[in-house]
């Protein structure tokens, strides 16, 4: 893979998260993290609504309350990285965390996700450039069904990735789509 199309691939990436990490940190300091209360499957769910709309919207191409579908996209980002913060914060952890704690995970959990993307798009040399929006849309749902399962099995897998790697791959998938749906000027 050029070294030129990997590094817009990395600064288009870097662009999409600062939108979020930009919002999930407005929130923190408005809500504080309220996200702290909800179980993996609530999270789950959350990401499960937002992506189901994105289809809906996809296939309807109208919206009667007028969210718009790049904010769900945004909102699946950094709902799987709560999701991940969730998964390896300990029960014992307080629900209420500093926002400058929050800001330093949220970091980290996307910096693990963008080591992964760039080992991937190496294997699949940039492959999700030629797919179309919806079957990134079709691909977060999968995963989100699988997620379910696996959480429905109590964490058990028997040939599988964990909850983990599919959240990661949930949010690159969305990255992938705010990046192809309104390319970040870098």
């Amino acid at each position: 893979m050029n070294n030129n199309v990997l590094n817009n691939t990395v600064a288009e990436y870097q662009a999409v998260i600062k939108v979020c990490r930009d919002l999930f940190l407005k929130k923190t300091r408005d809500y504080g993290t309220a996200w702290r209360i909800l179980r993996p499957e609530s999270v789950t769910d959350q990401i499960f609504i937002k992506a189901q709309r994105i289809r809906t919207l996809e296939e309807k191409k109208v919206s009667k309350v007028g969210d718009d579908i790049l904010g769900e996209y945004i909102g699946i980002i950094n709902y799987c990285v709560i999701a991940m913060m969730q998964l390896e914060l300990k029960p014992e952890a307080p629900m209420e965390l500093a926002v400058d704690e929050a800001s330093q995970l949220f970091d980290l959990k996307v910096n693990e996700t963008l080591e992964l993307m760039l080992a991937k798009n190496h294997d699949y040399g940039e492959a999700w450039r030629d797919m179309r929006v919806s079957s990134l849309t079709d691909l977060i749902l999968m995963k989100l069904l699988r997620v379910k399962q696996i959480e429905d099995n109590k964490g058990l897998t028997l040939a599988s990735e964990g909850v983990k790697a599919n959240y990661q791959d949930m949010l690159n998938y969305a990255v992938f789509a705010l990046i192809k749906l309104q390319p970040p000027t870098v």
